[in-house]
């Protein structure tokens, strides 16, 4: 069965006309929308072209066509959520670069320096690297893109996209493109934190508050249901 509705709002091409600070707001549930899919939900919409958004103004976005979804599984998360882990908290190149080799995006005992490994891929982390607001401009995120599709570099060949994280590096180069020609502001990384699975850290702004709210009242819907409901006993004869 397929349940549509009809949603009406705002295209792309409006919205980079607006105030910088509703481009912000609406920045920021994009990137919330990336960071909750890949870190709870485990599956990403993989075509987020601005095409598939349409804005109502306040932070208030609705995302169109999943037509193209990927789901990963623990076992593709663990080598990614390590990677971050060992970057953005621990500040642990070794352990970032053997992160990197499990999830197959780097050749293990490849003849490169582990800085010039976290150079090359560290630069995909750059905006929650620092608990500090970054602006994410066009030529940042320009700059993103022919970094990732330089094949002359020295990692070039040792590196790869493994075919399981194809779409999440779709999504990301289209996440960074996004709010590039937003010249959105935020601090990425207080709200990447509330879901990375290491931190659960608390709701950072009033967008975060208003999501961490409409979980707890999920939560308690929940418990009610599963409390209403009836019992069925078990008669063994």
């Amino acid at each position: 069965m397929l349940t549509t509705e009809l949603v009406s709002g705002e295209g792309f091409e409006r919205v980079v006309q607006w105030g910088q600070h509703e481009r912000d707001l609406a920045a920021e549930t994009i990137h919330r929308f990336v960071s909750r899919s890949l870190y709870r939900l485990h599956a990403f919409n993989g075509d987020p072209h601005p095409g598939n958004y349409l804005f109502h103004g306040n932070g208030r976005v609705s995302f169109l066509d999943f037509g193209l979804t990927k789901h990963f599984t623990d076992h593709d998360l663990v080598p990614l959520v390590e990677a971050l882990r060992c970057l953005v908290i621990e500040n642990d190149g070794d352990g970032f670069r053997s992160a990197l080799e499990r999830a197959g995006f780097l050749r293990p005992g490849a003849p490169v320096s582990t800085e010039m490994v976290v150079d090359r891929f560290g630069l995909f982390y750059s905006t929650v690297l620092r608990d500090a607001p970054m602006t994410i401009t066009p030529e940042f995120a320009s700059s993103i893109v022919r970094r990732f599709f330089d094949a002359r570099g020295p990692l070039a060949p040792y590196s790869d996209v493994p075919r399981t994280y194809v779409v999440l590096q779709r999504i990301n180069l289209g996440l960074y493109a996004v709010l590039g020609s937003l010249n959105a502001t935020g601090n990425w990384r207080r709200m990447a934190a509330e879901m990375w699975p290491f931190a659960n850290a608390p709701a950072s702004t009033p967008i975060g508050e208003a999501e961490a709210r409409w979980e707890r009242e999920r939560a308690d819907r929940d418990l009610i249901s599963a409390q209403r409901k009836p019992q069925t006993e078990h008669v063994q004869q």
